[in-house]
């Protein structure tokens, strides 16, 4: 925390106004935005959360971070220069472009929700790594660990969102091999794990082909609709550099799944009959206190570097979005600065309360990642088929996936049909009836963001 600290307020100089602070005040290489763009879908929800379904599945969970990978490969391919030709820094102002001011309102508001989700899971797995370490509550480690992560970006804003996340990703990959090596050397080998798990939890597809292709829609749809992903695309200096550094995030993601899958699978032969949620933090209280600590600040990286691009992400698009039609400000001024850094403090804060009350891990993590899918169709309509559909249908696309992603997730998806499925079928649906009923959209003429 020291360290951050310091790169943080070293990084006070690309944050000294509000367009500043939103974007990074400068532009960055492709290596780094890849760490960056790794480290911020790496959250404790994601080492934690895999490690968690591992116990429970095998391997297979680990399809769970490699969807995300497979998704960085595709945005590199048909997504990242586009999202940097067009200079949009916002998902809601990319969409504005092709649907208009109302559409881009509604995917403002669907997004900060997103990401106002999955800080919540973030911070419940972060408590329930902290607070047996520390000996506190996990309410009180809550709290603690959230008012840690967005202090320091508040300082320094995107870029010390970007040089903090390198610094996370490399403790967070340090981290997992540690416990992995020290878990394996417990029950003697790569070998004994092979030995002692059933057949099936080394099967790839333990978890079913549902399950599978349910994470391949969230997480691809999670990468392709994703407010941070874009101001991270948005940092380099041309188009070939965008697609560089998504291909780089996706190399970096897909070990990482399997890494703590394995790490799950492991403590299913140390710890049997435990709750599953208790996997990794058994092995951390088992290890001597130096590689603890090292793990330990791995997670709290993982903690600490998904609570910054949430943050951020909810605060540019508040601002953006909302502060500055209504204000009237060209966010050159003081009072737009203050008002990005304070709208940073609370979406980083806001969340605590919920997560304190909250259990689950990875399924809330999910329905966050459902919800962005419905903004990944209309994301794709918008660039590559910008006619199909009409402003309307996509406002009434936006406001069905709402709720019928949220009320199929809380009926327990009906019929085995994941909710992801139903987020990406509505608006579908809904732009292909406009379309066959003459619905035509001619692009909006949405003034360009200050």
């Amino acid at each position: 925390m020291v360290v951050l600290a310091f790169v943080s307020y070293s990084a006070r100089r690309n944050a000294n106004s509000a367009q500043k602070f939103s974007s990074g005040g400068t532009t960055y290489p492709a290596l780094l935005i890849g760490f960056l763009l790794m480290s911020e879908f790496i959250g404790t929800a994601a080492s934690v959360g895999t490690a968690e379904a591992a116990y429970r599945v095998g391997v297979s969970a680990a399809w769970n971070v490699a969807a995300l990978g497979i998704g960085f490969v595709l945005y590199s391919w048909l997504l990242a220069s586009r999202f940097k030709a067009i200079g949009e820094n916002t998902i809601s102002g990319a969409l504005a472009r092709t649907y208009g001011r109302n559409v881009k309102l509604a995917t403002s508001v669907i997004m900060i929700f997103a990401l106002q989700i999955v800080a919540i899971s973030t911070y419940t797995s972060g408590g329930a790594i902290v607070a047996p370490l520390f000996g506190i509550g996990r309410s009180t480690a809550i709290c603690i660990t959230a008012a840690a992560g967005v202090l320091y970006v508040s300082l320094g804003g995107m870029s010390s969102v970007i040089y903090t996340n390198v610094i996370h990703a490399i403790v967070k990959y340090i981290g997992v091999i540690i416990a992995l090596v020290f878990a394996i050397h417990q029950i003697g080998g790569v070998g004994e794990l092979q030995a002692q798990l059933p057949p099936e939890m080394l099967a790839v597809d333990t978890v079913g082909w549902a399950q599978i292709c349910a994470w391949l829609v969230a997480g691809i749809g999670a990468v392709f609709a994703t407010q941070y992903v874009v101001q991270a695309i948005n940092a380099v200096p041309d188009e070939a550099t965008a697609k560089r550094a998504s291909f780089y995030s996706a190399l970096l993601l897909i070990p990482f799944g399997i890494l703590a899958a394995m790490i799950g699978m492991v403590c299913q032969i140390l710890y049997p009959g435990i709750k599953a949620t208790q996997s990794f933090p058994s092995l951390i209280a088992d290890m001597q206190a130096l590689p603890a600590t090292i793990v330990v600040a791995g997670l709290a990286a993982s903690l600490f570097g998904t609570i910054s691009a949430l943050s951020i992400g909810a605060a540019t698009l508040v601002y953006k979005d909302f502060y500055l039609p209504i204000s009237g400000r060209t966010g050159d001024d003081p009072a737009s600065l203050r008002f990005i850094r304070w709208a940073t403090i609370v979406a980083g804060l806001l969340p605590i309360p919920l997560a304190i009350l909250s259990t689950e891990v990875l399924s809330v993590t999910f329905l966050a990642k459902s919800l962005r899918a419905s903004l990944a169709v209309l994301v794709l309509l918008a660039f590559f088929a910008p006619r199909f559909g009409s402003p309307r249908a996509a406002m009434a696309s936006i406001g069905l996936s709402l709720v019928g992603v949220i009320g199929w997730f809380l009926a327990g998806n009906p019929g085995g049909i994941d909710n992801a499925y139903i987020a990406v079928a509505i608006p579908i649906l809904v732009m292909t009836v406009s379309r066959l009923l003459g619905g035509s959209n001619a692009p909006a003429k949405e003034p360009q963001s200050r």
